[in-house]
């Protein structure tokens, strides 16, 4: 059933001097005076209307309330991820990040004196512990009314895929110094829309079980005494063919036990329904990981996040890739792979309070939450920044850094498409071609993973994605590193960047024909979603060797990275990529924007924090 056509966003009337009120109830001049919190000048890119949002369909609302304490947050997070500052690794406890992300009494009072004249039920509200969120379900008529908008029924043009989603929204004035953002509104991301940064290589064939045991002692038998006293070299197939072995010789982390298992670990987030195989993970065990007893070959736990599923008769490429690569370089450290959720099919007479279609925060709500949190995590996932609206992606990531400070290691892929896929248009009406950067990747709390390809010498790949924010000033730690690289680079490309913007991605790992096994078949898989677990184990390793010692996790990394650590990474000088019709950005000595500071070497990495 298709309700009534809606009129066009451009006819929606200006949020300036009156709003919406409950139907029947007199306007309140508190909250008659409203602004505008975000618009779109179109509707986005890849999305098309299909009518009204029926009025009596339940929205499941999240109202993030300004935390008070959160520029304190961020203060305290980079002194203790500063290996100079004597509060190094000292991270907070979930009480006292909770304390600094609460909001100001007099927000919460506000918040809820307006949601009371909105006739919303106060004690029917769901509050994170430190009350900076606030969740509501309410009617799509009654969201009306709180936002002085109108919610249309939305579907993505290649999934098919349908929310509900507004184009504008706007808050009384009272309100703006109190609230962050309200979700879901206008940020078009979903599930299937999504970018998981992998992809098939249909080109290149895959190993076969018997011919991978045979070429490697092949290879090894060819070696000779060489392959005897260096068990830990780089075989010739790993120019064309990865898997663990490869990883751990390249990386050199062949020759570390994990000694902390009982207390490291490590979660890998996983979204659009993509599920863990096991089976798959046995094979593939028994086939890359011969040297572990079958019997440990299971490796890792599955934790179901607003209404994630675990469907073991669907493996999913991505899944299989990041936990089989987790697992195969940071065994026998104990991890975990999220399956989030999100919201079921549209239907207009469901009722449903979990229609949300917000991956970041659901993952955010259900971690935070957590007492004890893997000390390092994975995700293979992103968004055109354009795409994410700006009030939604700063609160995001200071999501990311409250979750850092609580001694976590955030990594995230830094994308398929260069500095750009399509057109790099931009969305706000003026129709400019620039590059494209990525979201979450240019978030300056997370560590961004880039990719490379070939050995010796280890080259960048075109698709690794790489550049510079348009909504994150560059961070402080890195401020040396990029300035070097910009002054080298000159004015090529002069307008298509924002040259201040937060730089990245902050390093690399191989990212082509890696060898994974979906439905009992090897299946080559390449993106920066390969490069991102495997940096993430690596540093999954490190963090089990400070735990081994007494030590604390390093949490976040990227102030270490940037000073103390930049010498244990391999420096990628080849290689570029190119898009939006130029030739984006160049591998460079030192950090650049296609690699990052390189690829990680295990061993001189350990050394580097022994002194921490």
């Amino acid at each position: 059933m298709l309700w009534s056509l809606p009129l066009l966003w451009a006819c929606f009337a200006p949020a300036t001097l009156t709003a919406l009120a409950s139907p029947g109830k007199p306007l309140s001049r508190r909250w008659a005076d409203v602004a505008e919190v975000h618009s779109w000048n179109e509707i986005p890119r890849g999305w098309k209307v299909l009518s009204s949002a029926p009025p009596d369909y339940p929205l499941n609302m999240r109202i993030g309330l300004k935390q008070y304490g959160m520029d304190e947050l961020i203060e305290n997070l980079l002194e203790i991820s500063d290996p100079t500052h004597p509060r190094y690794t000292q991270h907070l406890t979930k009480e006292e990040a909770n304390a600094f992300k609460a909001p100001h009494k007099d927000a919460s009072q506000a918040v809820d004196e307006w949601l009371a004249f909105h006739d919303i039920n106060l004690s029917s509200a769901d509050r994170t512990p430190s009350g900076d969120w606030i969740s509501i379900t309410i009617p799509v008529s009654q969201a009306e009314a709180l936002l002085n908008t109108e919610y249309h029924l939305y579907e993505h043009l290649s999934s098919g895929e349908q929310v509900i989603r507004t184009l504008r929204y706007s808050l009384p004035r009272e309100l703006h110094a109190h609230v962050d953002v309200v979700a879901p509104t206008t940020y078009f991301g979903t599930l299937k829309s999504m970018k998981a940064t992998s992809f098939l290589l249909p080109n290149v064939d895959p190993v076969s079980v018997g011919d991978y045991v045979a070429q490697a002692a092949s290879e090894k038998h060819s070696a000779g005494a060489a392959s005897e006293n260096n068990p830990g070299a780089v075989l010739p197939s790993c120019n064309n063919t990865i898997t663990p072995a490869c990883l751990r010789a390249l990386y050199k982390t062949y020759d570390y036990t994990p000694a902390s298992t009982d207390k490291n670990a490590l979660g890998v987030v996983g979204y659009l329904n993509e599920f863990a195989n096991k089976m798959d993970h046995q094979m593939f065990f028994k086939t890359f990981r011969a040297d572990v007893p079958a019997t440990n070959a299971a490796g890792f736990e599955t934790v179901l996040v607003n209404g994630g599923q675990d469907d073991q008769s669907k493996p999913g490429v991505e899944a299989n890739l990041d936990i089989q690569y987790t697992t195969g370089i940071s065994y026998p450290t104990p991890n975990t792979y999220y399956s989030v959720g999100g919201s079921p099919p549209f239907q207009p007479d469901s009722f449903t309070t979990k229609n949300t279609n917000e991956p970041y925060l659901d993952f955010i709500e259900f971690i935070y939450k957590q007492d004890k949190i893997p000390q390092t995590l994975s995700t293979s996932y992103g968004d055109d920044e354009q795409t994410v609206p700006r009030d939604y992606a700063e609160r995001v990531c200071k999501e990311f850094a409250a979750i850092g400070s609580r001694g976590v290691s955030i990594f995230f892929s830094s994308g398929d498409s260069g500095v750009g896929g399509g057109a790099c248009t931009t969305n706000d009406g003026t129709n400019r071609t620039t590059f494209q950067p990525s979201f979450p990747a240019s978030c300056p709390y997370v560590t961004t993973v880039g990719a490379t390809v070939h050995i010796n010498p280890e080259v960048a790949i075109p698709f690794s994605g790489g550049g510079f924010s348009n909504y994150f000033a560059a961070p402080a730690y890195q401020g040396d590193a990029v300035s070097n690289y910009l002054w080298d680079y000159g004015t090529r490309n002069k307008g298509m960047f924002n040259r201040s913007g937060r730089a990245y991605p902050d390093v690399s790992a191989q990212g082509v024909a890696y060898q994974v096994v979906v439905r009992g078949m090897v299946t080559p898989v390449g993106g920066t979603s390969a490069s991102t677990p495997t940096v993430a184990s690596i540093f999954a390793l490190l963090n089990d060797h400070r735990i081994s010692q007494n030590k604390a996790p390093l949490g976040f990394i990227n102030p270490l990275l940037y000073s103390t650590l930049s010498s244990g990474f391999t420096d990628i000088t080849q290689g570029s990529n190119p898009g939006c019709g130029t030739d984006g950005f160049s591998a460079a000595r030192g950090w650049d924007p296609v690699t990052g500071l390189g690829t990680p070497d295990f061993q001189k990495l350990l050394k580097l924090i022994e002194g921490l």
